[in-house]
């Protein structure tokens, strides 16, 4: 992920944030990782809240929180099964985290969530990777990088007829204990990831099916509406009517 330009994403997203009014409060970052979105919202002044449900990311996110000395509530949390402790200004949910729910119906449980801890007057924020994408862009791709201390074999395959996307990782990562002056020793880690490819009517309709209503859809990092060829875009949804 050190190549997503973090710093661009979130004048982005700030900006839309402040576009609907959200200039203050409590903001939740829902599927926050390693925390690098939320300390970005942190600096721009927000309450923050990440929520995760992976411990090695939270433990990552918690380290920065004692390296910049913001005050950050972390949460271990299935974004499924989200409860908090009250509601808030707005929800986040960036770099395609809703696209790991791969069940929609499971996806508009998500929505309900979201829908039950945001204030009246609250929007949710969000990012989904597009079939398309998925399709037309990774495909069956193998991607591979060698670096000083790791390198990484990253094959990918989707699955048209169910719109899932797999990922599978070979990671080779440098043990710095077993590493001398005989030479380098690397560890073998294999990780398999699935996200599923959505498109902007299903959106639409899981968020009408959740209670929530779409309020705008943005293809990512602009203010143009999606097109076919969108590969990610940016949900604004209000609870209520509009």
């Amino acid at each position: 992920m050190d190549n997503v330009p973090y710093g661009e994403w979130g004048e982005y997203l700030h900006a839309l944030l402040e576009e609907y009014g959200i200039h203050d409060g409590l903001v939740v970052d829902l599927g926050c990782g390693t925390g690098t979105m939320t300390e970005y919202l942190a600096e721009k002044g927000y309450d923050m809240i990440g929520v995760d449900n992976s411990s090695d990311m939270l433990a990552i996110a918690m380290e920065k929180k004692i390296e910049s000395g913001k005050d950050i509530l972390y949460l271990m949390q299935d974004m499924r099964e989200l409860d908090l402790y009250g509601s808030a200004r707005a929800i986040v949910s960036i770099c395609d985290s809703v696209n790991y729910i791969t069940e929609p119906e499971e996806l508009c449980e998500v929505f309900r969530h979201v829908g039950e801890f945001l204030d009246d007057d609250g929007f949710f924020i969000f990012d989904f990777n597009t079939d398309y994408k998925y399709r037309e862009v990774i495909g069956e791709q193998t991607i591979a990088e060698n670096r000083e201390d790791c390198s990484f074999i990253w094959d990918n395959y989707y699955y048209e007829e169910e719109r899932i996307n797999e990922y599978e990782l070979s990671l080779f990562i440098r043990d710095e204990d077993l590493s001398g002056e005989d030479g380098d020793v690397f560890r073998r880690y294999q990780e398999t990831h699935y996200q599923r490819g959505y498109i902007l009517s299903e959106m639409e309709e899981l968020i009408r099916s959740a209670g929530m209503v779409p309020v705008k859809a943005y293809d990512a990092f602009t203010r143009d509406e999606p097109s076919e060829t969108s590969e990610r875009i940016y949900m604004i949804v209000k609870k209520g009517e509009v």
